[in-house]
């Protein structure tokens, strides 16, 4: 049963939006819990950054996203939507650096007391997050400039189905450290990445229900009263 025509677009609109920019606050947040919480060594730098950039890329992603759900296509000459397209590949080529360093120290012998099932599940999780976050990126810098164009909103409507689901691994993997393997988590730094992960994952399954509920008649009549607004 498709539960998503039970409320207007405009208020999943509406909630999509809010918990969106309340995972901008809370990824910004994350930067200053990481650097203020202590005397920040290399890790709590590294940490930081990839926080950093990820609000930066969120950031521009909601106001793509903001205009894209109001059926406004956006032209590739945008400064938000360049911002996002050139800035989105450096997260995932920074993640994926830290992905393929964490994976060969692993494979060389380190924390070699840590549960191999659990190491196994993390290191897939978070290598697919970061597949599936990089395609979200894409797929939403594709889409801006055709909002009606009904593919495209499919696939970003698929990655974004997939990503929530990782979303959710890697909270729990961010809470519930592995022994043997992750730091000490205090009960501060639970809270924190505990609400961050939720808020990542209510705020894409909301996006993706934004999207499913733009069938491709409401789509062109929304792109057409962009057009006369001069959007």
């Amino acid at each position: 049963m498709n539960l998503i025509p039970a409320l207007p677009l405009a208020r999943w609109r509406a909630l999509a939006l809010g918990f969106l920019w309340a995972e901008v606050v809370a990824v910004f947040g994350m930067v200053a819990f990481i650097l203020l919480r202590g005397q920040p060594g290399p890790q709590d730098w590294i940490n930081a950054f990839d926080a950093l950039l990820a609000g930066l890329v969120l950031t521009w992603w909601t106001q793509v996203f903001t205009r894209l759900s109001t059926g406004q296509a956006m032209t590739p000459e945008n400064g938000t939507l360049r911002a996002l397209t050139v800035t989105f590949p450096w997260l995932t080529s920074f993640r994926a650096a830290l992905w393929g360093l964490t994976l060969l120290s692993l494979t060389t012998g380190a924390a070699s007391k840590a549960n191999p099932v659990a190491l196994t599940a993390l290191m897939t999780v978070w290598g697919m997050s970061i597949l599936a976050s990089n395609a979200v990126n894409g797929s939403l810098v594709r889409l801006a400039p055709e909002p009606a164009d009904p593919a495209r909103r499919k696939k970003l409507m698929d990655w974004l189905n997939l990503s929530a689901a990782l979303a959710l691994g890697m909270a729990v993997f961010n809470v519930v450290p592995i022994v043997g393997f992750s730091s000490d988590v205090t009960l501060a730094g639970q809270l924190v990445y505990g609400v961050g992960g939720l808020l990542d994952v209510i705020a894409t399954v909301l996006a993706l229900w934004v999207l499913m509920g733009l069938n491709g008649k409401q789509t062109r009549k929304l792109v057409k009263e962009g057009e006369r607004r001069g959007g």
